[in-house]
């Protein structure tokens, strides 16, 4: 996916539908290796987070 397009994904996002994709993202968790590489930035980066998190 185009930088640019993903840029002006994360600009056009309201604070509401942020949180209701990282409630998502944290809800519908998958292994780093069963992620899609298209799903919106937000999910992908809260699932990192959350690997993080399972690394502590």
């Amino acid at each position: 996916m185009n930088v640019a397009v993903l840029m002006e994904q994360e600009i056009s996002l309201d604070v509401v539908e942020e949180i209701r994709l990282r409630t998502w993202a944290r809800q519908n968790y998958l292994p780093r290796e069963l992620r899609d590489d298209d799903w919106h930035p937000v999910i992908l980066e809260e699932m990192r987070r959350k690997d993080e998190e399972r690394l502590r």
